[in-house]
């Protein structure tokens, strides 16, 4: 297997490959590890984050049910990246509306809070991203 490779990465079904590529390689600089154009398929990946973008075609794929716009309901995917402002000014420069704001959160893990910045955009098919920069860890007190 190619270490370069993550052991889980999503695989989304997309409505338009090269709406979805503008977005995740243009303004949000994902790389094309490889890709089978005959398929409408692409392995992305930014500093090890990955995610498989394939079109819909036909009636071939894993569909589970009816879909609908937002693809992705109930799951989003949070991507680590040291600094958001990169991805903040690409998006703002392409105007592409952010889903919620850049914001400072804590999350606890075990006695300690692990602090964030993040911010949450939607792609072309509704698919909910979290960009997320960690800015600090403290002691957890109840």
């Amino acid at each position: 297997m190619d270490d370069r490779l993550a052991k889980l990465v999503p695989e989304l079904l997309v409505t338009d490959l090269s709406a979805s590529l503008n977005f995740w390689v243009r303004i949000c600089r994902f790389s094309i590890l490889y890709s089978r154009e005959e398929d409408g398929f692409v392995y992305l990946d930014l500093a090890g984050a990955q995610v498989m973008l394939v079109e819909k075609r036909g009636d071939r794929y894993w569909i589970t049910g009816p879909l609908s716009q937002p693809l992705g309901r109930g799951v989003n995917f949070e991507i680590k990246v040291s600094s958001l402002d990169p991805f903040v000014s690409g998006l703002t420069s392409a105007r592409w509306p952010l889903f919620r704001e850049p914001e400072e959160e804590w999350y606890r893990s075990n006695d300690v809070e692990i602090g964030v910045r993040q911010f949450l955009v939607q792609d072309p098919d509704g698919y909910l991203i979290r960009f997320s920069a960690r800015i600090g860890e403290r002691q957890y007190s109840d």
